[in-house]
C-alpha cells in the first residue's frame, strides 16, 4: 500500500464522475448500504443530481491510482451558530482496504473543507450495528449530538417519499 492521497472530485469529469458511481455502488451493495446495488436510474441521475446541488462535494480516496474511497457531503446551514455545517451523507472504503487510513484521510480532507468555508460542525449518520465505522467516527472526535444529556440524544428520522 503507498501514499493515500486525497481530492474533491470534479463532477464534469468523466474519469471522477465514473469513479464517484463506482465507489457508490461498492458501498450500496455493502451490508452497511442496503445490500443492494444502484439503479440504472440513480446511475444515470447521480452525477447531474450532484453536479447541480448547491454545495454538495466528494472527496475521493486513491492508493497510487486505485480510487480506494469516497465521501459524498453536503452543506447546510446551522441556524444556531448563524454558519454553514457539512454533513458527511455517505462515507466508503473498499473491502480490502479498511483499516489502512483511508477513512481518516477522508476526514483530514473533509475537515480541511469545512475550516475552508467557516463551517461551525461537521455532522454524519451511522447505523447503531456499524461497529468499525463508529470506531473510526469516534476516534475522529464524533459522538451523539445533544444539548442537554437529560433531554437525550438526537435521533435520525426517515420517511420515504
Amino acid at each position: 500500500m503507498g501514499e493515500i492521497t486525497t481530492r474533491i472530485a470534479d463532477y464534469g469529469d468523466e474519469s471522477d464522475a465514473s469513479t464517484v458511481v463506482e465507489l457508490l455502488d461498492c458501498y450500496a451493495r455493502d451490508p452497511m448500504g442496503g445490500g443492494e446495488p444502484l439503479g440504472d436510474e440513480v446511475r444515470e441521475n447521480l452525477i447531474p443530481g450532484l453536479a447541480k446541488t448547491p454545495g454538495a462535494f466528494s472527496i475521493l480516496a486513491f492508493d497510487g491510482d486505485d480510487a480506494v474511497g469516497l465521501s459524498n457531503c453536503f452543506t447546510g446551514y446551522s441556524t444556531f451558530a448563524a454558519k454553514p455545517l457539512v454533513n458527511i451523507h455517505d462515507m466508503v472504503v473498499r473491502d480490502g482496504q479498511r483499516g489502512k487510513g483511508v477513512g481518516k484521510a477522508m476526514f483530514d480532507a473533509i475537515h480541511a473543507e469545512a475550516r475552508r468555508i467557516g463551517a461551525c460542525k461537521v455532522t454524519l449518520e451511522v447505523l447503531s450495528g456499524n461497529h468499525p465505522a463508529k470506531g473510526l467516527y469516534t476516534a475522529q472526535g464524533y459522538g451523539d449530538y445533544e444539548l442537554d444529556p437529560d433531554k437525550g440524544h438526537a435521533l435520525f428520522w426517515q420517511k420515504r417519499l
